[in-house]
């Protein structure tokens, strides 16, 4: 398996030594800056798979190299700050960042938001699934069976891309929930049902590439055509 190599670039030395050790011993390469102009320099002359980057720097903030690293490299970025104010996160996001964590925080969750962060660059990485002759492209949201091209509803998309992600993996009505309409989302898992009902009437008069099937109990999976 092939090591990920994480940039954490803080002014506080012993921040960049804690979050170092913790990332170590998770088996990550770690490379060190101690302002946003030498963390530019380091991505320039190494592969780096993921940045951490404090908000108060010098010489460069973590807000400006956020948004450099968005001109120039395609890695998720995850802010740390010390401050908690919505207009934080607001200018956080806005540069471009995918994550934000204050400052004191668990290295346990940071560790599981990289996680989660990688795996969801990883994905993304690879936009065309092919089930059969049945193609899901991320990048144009399109899907062509054959020679017919569909563009579907957002959410059904973003299901069914999802789905055809992990064949025969099983995903729980709760974990498609979170994953597609968000941990914020207010309505409950019947969404899931009906979006799911959706596909198998759009799709199961056109092709045999796949199907979507129902895991009493948990949730949903699909099969794809061998």
């Amino acid at each position: 398996m092939c090591m990920r190599t994480i940039l954490i670039a803080d002014d506080d030395a012993s921040i960049r030594k804690l979050v170092s050790i913790h990332l170590q011993e998770a088996s990550y390469v770690v490379i060190q800056a101690e302002n946003g102009e030498t963390a530019l320099h380091k991505l320039e002359h190494e592969t780096v798979d993921l940045a951490i980057v404090d908000v108060m720097m010098p010489v460069m903030d973590g807000y400006t190299l956020t948004e450099e690293i968005r001109k120039h490299f395609d890695i998720p970025v995850i802010l740390l700050t010390a401050k908690g104010e919505i207009n934080d996160k607001e200018k956080g996001y806005e540069a471009g960042t995918d994550d934000y964590l204050v400052k004191p925080f668990e290295p346990k969750e940071l560790l599981f938001r990289i996680k989660a962060l990688l795996r969801r660059y990883e994905k993304e990485s690879h936009p065309v699934l092919t089930l059969g002759a049945t193609t899901i492209n991320k990048k144009s949201y399109e899907i062509k069976v054959e020679n017919r091209v569909l563009l579907l509803p957002l959410k059904e998309f973003e299901l069914l891309y999802l789905l055809a992600s992990h064949p025969n993996q099983v995903f729980s009505r709760n974990h498609l929930i979170e994953t597609v309409w968000g941990m914020d989302y207010e309505g409950d898992e019947r969404t899931v049902d009906v979006h799911i009902k959706r596909l198998r009437d759009r799709f199961s008069s056109i092709t045999n590439d796949f199907r979507i099937k129902t895991i009493r109990g948990i949730g949903y999976s699909i099969e794809a055509k061998r």
